[in-house]
């Protein structure tokens, strides 16, 4: 499927980072979207109910994302992934979660992860390697 529907640099504020003044001064962090989504119906009847609402998930973001209190943005990043293939029946989801200014000198710092709906991945073993999804 060639048609994605895509939400870019959704503006939030979160409890995020690792330094104790990061654990009590919220930081603005941004999140851009991707999914694909079959658009024909939607494009052909011109009614909201034949697409994915990007509002809806635009508003799960900030409230999921504005509340949550995790250290690393890898780990904002794997949960929300998990959540809105879960919650919005999304196939496939890419997100990009930077936090400008984390790096002085650095416009910008952040991840990108792609996650499929089903798939596993690997999990981090010790300090040194992976295991395969086979091995989990």
């Amino acid at each position: 499927m060639a048609d994605k529907i895509f939400l870019e640099a959704l503006e939030v504020t979160c409890i995020i980072g690792i330094f104790d003044w990061e654990r009590k001064t919220p930081q603005k962090i941004l999140i851009d979207l991707e999914f694909p989504a079959n658009i024909r119906r939607a494009a052909k009847r011109d009614r909201i109910e034949d697409t994915v609402d990007y509002k809806r998930i635009a508003k799960r973001i900030l409230t999921f994302a504005g509340a949550s209190r995790f250290q690393l943005i890898e780990t904002l990043a794997e949960k929300l992934a998990a959540l809105l293939l879960k919650e919005f029946a999304l196939k496939e989801v890419t997100l990009r979660i930077s936090k400008p200014g984390a790096v002085r000198g650095s416009k910008n710092v952040g991840v990108e992860i792609t996650r499929r709906e089903g798939a596993r991945y690997p999990r981090r073993v010790g300090s040194r390697g992976y295991l395969a999804p086979s091995q989990q």
